[in-house]
């Protein structure tokens, strides 16, 4: 009795050792270092964004008055801030309220004017393919150059926390127009709801769509 009963105990403490090593696995542990992996898309920027119907149409709407946008994001190496539909319909609205108080015709992306749309999204536009771990190895985040004019843009990486781990969670980015200002008061900041999408040619991280299009300037710049 007193062997059956040992050899019992012994199987058990053998399944209870085993459970616990599988569950410490890295790959199941609570403090596993949260990777963020590149995604990948056989095709260009461009054959991205037209594979996201009900995403993009904006977008794809205003880059068909740009070639040379349309040409940088089908065949040269860029990191692209890609706005969503909402991001354009909430700054197109608030134009039209402002516009239709002020007894003004609307205004719409088909129709607006060509030189301050094509500044407004270069913006988004970054030359380089450029992931979040190059914005991960500096705390402050870094300056980078928007695609026409130089302008300069900053993007910063937010790690999140994961199952008590500090930053242990997803990679987020914070997008900002500095408006050539070093106070970051001065600045607008928009956040990724999605990162490091690999094309052909780009890198495209996709924005909240709570962002204004224009980073507050929509608006100020249309309304002529």
């Amino acid at each position: 009795m007193k062997k059956k009963l040992y050899k019992h105990s012994l199987l058990l403490l053998v399944a209870v050792t085993g459970i616990y090593f599988s569950a410490c696995k890295k790959s199941d542990s609570p403090y596993y270092d949260y990777t963020n992996t590149i995604q990948t898309f056989k095709g260009s920027a461009m054959d991205y964004l037209k594979s996201k119907p009900n995403t993009f149409d904006s977008l794809l709407l205003v880059l068909d008055r740009f070639p040379a946008l349309k040409d940088s994001l089908t065949n040269q190496k860029v990191t692209l801030f890609a706005p969503v539909n909402e991001n354009f319909a909430a700054s197109v609205k608030y134009l039209n309220q402002v516009r239709k108080a002020g007894g003004r015709t609307p205004v719409y992306l088909k129709t607006a004017d060509p030189v301050e749309l094509e500044f407004m999204l270069s913006k988004y536009i970054v030359r380089g393919n450029l992931t979040t771990g190059t914005y991960a190895s500096t705390v402050d985040g870094i300056s980078v150059t928007a695609i026409d004019g130089g302008y300069p843009m900053h993007v910063k990486a937010i790690q999140a926390d994961a199952s008590g781990f500090v930053g242990g969670g997803a990679t987020t980015l914070e997008y900002s127009d500095m408006f050539g200002s070093t106070i970051k008061l001065n600045w607008i900041t928009t956040t990724t709801n999605a990162v490091n999408i690999k094309t052909n040619n780009a890198i495209i991280n996709i924005l909240t769509p709570l962002h204004n299009f224009g980073f507050d300037e929509f608006t100020y710049r249309l309304d002529q």
